[in-house]
């Protein structure tokens, strides 16, 4: 499959950017349905307002305290648990997953 550069508009800011071609093929090989709808600049905005790491720059990180579900230790995670979901300190996490892999 051929892909050419296309020229999209920003859905945030409203500027003309590029959708290289290399960027299409790789949507194509991660079989994403949508093409990108934000320039580089405002996703770049948009990923630091949630949070979202940007090489080591993100000016903090969302940790909340929780009580393990296996071990009952309090821990911190870097997420905001959900109502009926176990939560699990690193070691207990750690343990399920090495369990995990092994099955």
């Amino acid at each position: 499959m051929e892909f050419q550069d296309k020229v999209l508009k920003c859905s945030d800011c409203g500027d003309d950017f590029v959708f290289t071609a290399g960027e299409q093929l790789f949507f194509h090989d991660k079989q994403f349905k949508n093409e990108p709808k934000r320039c580089k600049n405002c996703k770049f905005k948009r990923a630091n307002s949630f949070g979202v790491s940007d090489g080591g720059n993100t000016p903090h990180k969302t940790e909340t305290k929780a009580i393990c579900s296996a071990c009952k230790r309090e821990t911190t995670v870097p997420f905001k648990p959900t109502q009926g979901r176990p939560v699990f300190c690193r070691e207990c996490f750690e343990q399920r997953r090495a369990i995990a892999a092994s099955a």
